[in-house]
């Protein structure tokens, strides 16, 4: 919740910024239009804001994991490091209460402390050391070396003065003193706001990361391979798919037999996520990799037959007419009418389409694949190896990204009259 607040604060100040400052120094085209909004042509992406958007994501990844390429003063509050102190008040029988001091020292992650040596004190409760490592919870049996012990009815009734008893709590400065039922203390460092590398690494070990799978490869395979592999399956997935789905969407678009029967199929499989189908790709495919390009088929055939049979609804009857008046054949209007005005749609339900093909692959590999980004993914994640799952991520999101780009391009090549009417 910190996070989202925190990002929807820089997302207004950033729009502050630069809507009342940076563009009213600045005027083009599009300002000077006397109809904006509603205008799909006025609409354009900022680039200052997707700059600004990019930089506030890997901000906030920096400042809540510790990176080192930020300076400390952006970073957010840490777990706490160093020795933590607290005095307990503990009761024998037959014998007045005492004090006595325990000193904890808390280690980053991944190394090995000695506790600190502490002098016993003068009270039969002796003061102890201790060592627990940064984010990690540690017992205490402060009365192993006190003159009495749980035989003597040892008990402790009081932290930094506050009373506790099993099962309760006292928070200190510097981390949460617990009871356990049985009377035992615990003590659990303060966390602070950042987030464990175990749970989300900094951006420099991802890096560190890519560069050292870059070089020696993951599983006897590089990382070029896992890539390709990943996107070849993807590509042969949706190909199929396309060539499959829009003539499907034409012919269920354009003739009511084939609109009743098929329109209920499509229906039907449309909602069902990919996953699903997972098992019954299996048991008819087996696990081979024409299983996987299968079920990124299957992902992309509904999408594509639902865009086609959409972009094809969508052709303004008064064209079709126009086209007819002027002698025009069924072939001809679906060449020059039918088949221009649906591309658009097309167009979009590919982009979806692929989006959905790569989500899919990741699954497509949990099945015995040796290659493959997703069971990189998979296969990481299963040794807590966060670092190469994030990384496997940014892959994914960034080939995605690039072919999205590049259908965005084909799109305004080819469909320039998208949105002209």
């Amino acid at each position: 919740m910190i996070v989202l607040l925190i990002y929807v604060a820089i997302f207004v100040a950033s729009f502050a910024v630069v809507k009342l400052v940076v563009h009213r120094s600045i005027s083009d085209f599009t300002g000077r239009k006397t109809v904006t909004f509603g205008d799909e042509s006025a609409v354009r992406p900022n680039r200052i804001a997707s700059v600004v958007s990019i930089l506030a994501i890997f901000l906030l990844w920096g400042a809540f994991t510790g990176s080192a390429w930020l300076p400390p003063l952006l970073h957010a509050p840490g777990p706490f490091i160093g020795d933590a102190t607290f005095t307990y008040t503990a009761e024998a029988d037959g014998t007045p209460p005492d004090d006595a001091t325990v000193t904890i020292r808390v280690a980053p992650v991944g190394e090995e402390v000695a506790p600190p040596r502490v002098a016993p004190g003068d009270g039969w409760a002796k003061n102890d050391a201790d060592s627990v490592g940064a984010w990690r919870s540690g017992l205490l049996r402060v009365d192993r070396n006190d003159d009495f012990g749980r035989d003597s009815g040892h008990r402790v009734v009081a932290v930094n003065g506050q009373p506790i008893r099993p099962g309760g709590e006292v928070m200190t400065e510097h981390g949460r003193v617990g009871m356990s039922p049985k009377g035992t203390l615990t003590f659990e460092p303060a966390k602070g706001w950042q987030m464990e590398p175990i749970w989300l690494p900094p951006p420099e070990a991802v890096l560190a990361r890519l560069k050292e799978i870059a070089t020696n490869g993951y599983r006897d395979s590089t990382l070029w391979e896992h890539l390709g592999y990943s996107l070849f399956r993807v590509i042969v997935g949706f190909l199929l798919g396309a060539l499959v789905g829009i003539p499907l969407g034409y012919a269920m678009g354009l003739s009511d037999w084939f609109r009743g029967w098929f329109d209920p199929i499509v229906e039907f499989m449309r909602p069902v996520p990919p996953l699903a189908l997972i098992p019954l790709v299996i048991i008819w495919a087996g696990i081979g990799e024409a299983g996987k390009i299968i079920l990124l088929f299957l992902a992309a055939l509904w999408i594509m037959a639902i865009a086609a049979r959409s972009g094809v609804s969508g052709v303004k009857i008064s064209k079709v007419h126009a086209a007819y008046s002027l002698g025009a054949s069924k072939v001809q209007i679906l060449r020059h009418v039918i088949i221009p005005n649906s591309l658009p749609d097309i167009f979009t339900g590919a982009r979806v389409a692929m989006g959905v093909c790569w989500g899919t692959v990741v699954a497509a590999e949990l099945v015995a694949a040796e290659k493959g980004a997703g069971m990189m993914i998979m296969v990481a994640s299963k040794f807590q190896l966060t670092d190469i799952v994030i990384m496997g991520i940014i892959l994914i999101g960034a080939i995605g990204f690039g072919i999205d780009m590049i259908m965005r391009f084909a799109e305004r090549r080819l469909v320039p009259w998208k949105g002209r009417g």
